[in-house]
């Protein structure tokens, strides 16, 4: 256990674990201020000099951001923050999410209507791409 322990007053570790306090104490900053829409798209990197450095995952977040920094900056000085400035920086993701590709479907209403569509235009290019789409949503 001592060994472990002694981990702990490595030099190292203690400036890792003092540059994440800054980086927590950034975003839990930012998180008080930023839009809701927004905060999944962006996140606080760092505060030095007086500025708050933001990570954006898109050009498009980190063009809404700068529109939106006068009023920001408005929001940290009523906060009491010594914040005086907001930098952007656009950071890529290099494996973006997959979407999830939702099922969709319609009612059997809707499906028999469909049908009696594609009786009547039977023969059709039309007629025929409805008879598909009817016999794929039983």
């Amino acid at each position: 256990m001592r060994q472990f322990n002694a981990l702990f007053n490595q030099p190292e570790f203690t400036a890792l674990s003092a540059h994440s306090k800054k980086v927590a104490a950034a975003q839990q900053l930012w998180l008080a201020i930023a839009p809701a829409q927004i905060v999944p798209y962006c996140h606080a990197s760092q505060i030095e000099n007086k500025q708050l450095l933001l990570r954006a995952d898109n050009n498009a977040v980190a063009a809404k951001i700068k529109l939106l920094i006068p009023s920001l900056l408005i929001q940290l000085e009523k906060q009491g923050s010594e914040v005086t400035a907001i930098q952007v920086k656009v950071q890529v993701k290099s494996s973006p999410q997959e979407r999830v590709k939702a099922i969709k479907t319609i009612s059997k209403h809707s499906a028999a209507s469909i049908e009696e569509l594609a009786k009547k235009l039977d023969g059709t290019p039309l007629g025929q791409s409805l008879a598909r789409l009817a016999t794929r949503t039983r």
